[in-house]
């Protein structure tokens, strides 16, 4: 059984690190649990534990900024906002299960607003980290306007803690919109789910969540959310109207748009059995690789980010799912993206596989650079 530990402030974190290295102990990092099931996992010598890093550290309202410990739960950040009448626009995954801000950073998880609203590299100004060294490093800072130094922040997002342990995130928040509505429609093909959609991205409208759902009797609904003042929430619905009548399909109104996306945001955490692939791909690609799915597993679960390109396939056979992610993985290759395994009920597959990923060499030298003593999340990112 690895060791827990808690540290409560900041430089206890950063010593924590520096006496492991020290003693050559590996370590994980890990704040709400909800990103255990990403990347590659090896038994390590410590557990640390974001929690007691939590809580508002600044918030000001009027320059729409918020900083706050890497170990708050999402949840708590938004329901902290929202007395304010503010909100932070990302929409990750999990946040029921507990997902915290240094996880979100630490994985890059993103929402449907991604679109709108950007991810969370558009969103974080500015990061503090705690490196195995002993020291804390500081990139971006806390206002909106900061341009000076190297972008550091963007090394962190995504980098799973291989690098250091965030330890306090400022991020860009936004007044919560005045109206929000929703409308879908069902379509006999992929192929015209996702040109509707592409018509819809390819309008000023940016909607909040533009999502392409394959349902079990085989339709694809294109569900799209509008939220802000109303005429532009009025022409995305009209919008949507327009192109699914042009291709044979009816428009219906979703009375809870938050209803109907949560389940298809929480999609890994839905699957039980079989395994999830996530693909990033461009845009025109996204109905071929659906299809491609299709014809692997007929009973594939697939939901997709239209206006983003990220689309998730849970594969429900158990006895291939395995086999035929790998070809999925590598489909997306072939069409000028990239996937991994997301989650798997039997964990025979590499989450990456294939050959390292562009600019592995580069990864290589930053690793050693963080973490000369390879400690951090050993072989969790794509590099090992």
């Amino acid at each position: 059984m690895p060791r827990a530990e808690r540290p409560a402030t900041p430089e206890a974190c950063a010593e924590l690190l520096r006496s492991c290295a020290e003693r050559r102990e590996t370590v994980r990092i890990r704040g709400g649990g909800t990103k255990d099931h990403l990347g590659t996992r090896v038994p390590t010598d410590v557990v640390v534990e974001t929690a007691a890093l939590g809580g508002i550290i600044d918030h000001v309202p009027e320059d729409l900024t918020v900083t706050v410990g890497a170990g708050m739960r999402f949840d708590a950040l938004r329901a902290a906002l929202a007395t304010h009448g503010q909100f932070l626009p990302l929409d990750p995954p999990h946040v029921d299960r507990g997902a915290t801000i240094g996880g979100i950073i630490a994985s890059n998880s993103n929402g449907f607003g991604r679109h709108r609203y950007g991810g969370v590299r558009d969103l974080l100004l500015g990061i503090r980290f705690a490196l195995p060294d002993g020291t804390l490093g500081r990139a971006g800072g806390r206002v909106v306007k900061n341009v000076a130094g190297y972008d550091l922040n963007k090394l962190f997002i995504g980098s799973f803690g291989t690098l250091g342990v965030v330890v306090e995130a400022t991020f860009k928040i936004l007044p919560v919109p005045a109206l929000r509505r929703a409308a879908s429609a069902t379509f006999k093909t992929s192929a015209d789910a996702f040109a509707a959609a592409d018509a819809l991205v390819r309008t000023s409208l940016r909607p909040a969540a533009l999502v392409v759902e394959r349902l079990d009797d085989g339709g694809w609904r294109l569900l799209l959310a509008a939220a802000g003042e109303g005429a532009p929430v009025g022409r995305a619905i009209r919008e949507l109207s327009s192109v699914a009548e042009a291709r044979g399909a009816k428009p219906e109104p979703v009375d809870d748009p938050d209803g109907a996306l949560d389940p298809l945001r929480e999609i890994v955490d839905r699957a039980s059995g079989g395994a999830v692939v996530r693909a990033a791909l461009p845009h025109a690609a996204q109905a071929g690789f659906a299809e491609a799915a299709v014809r692997a597993d007929r009973n594939a679960r697939i939901v997709a980010d239209a206006a983003s390109a990220i689309v998730h396939v849970h594969l429900r056979d158990d006895a291939d799912g395995l086999d035929v992610a790998d070809g999925l993985v590598a489909d997306a290759g072939v069409l000028g993206g990239s996937a991994r395994l997301e989650r798997s009920a039997r964990a025979r597959l590499e989450p990456f596989g294939g050959p390292a990923p562009a600019g592995a060499f580069l990864m290589r030298r930053l690793k050693d650079a963080f973490d000369p003593n390879g400690i951090l999340e050993p072989a969790r990112s794509a590099i090992g």
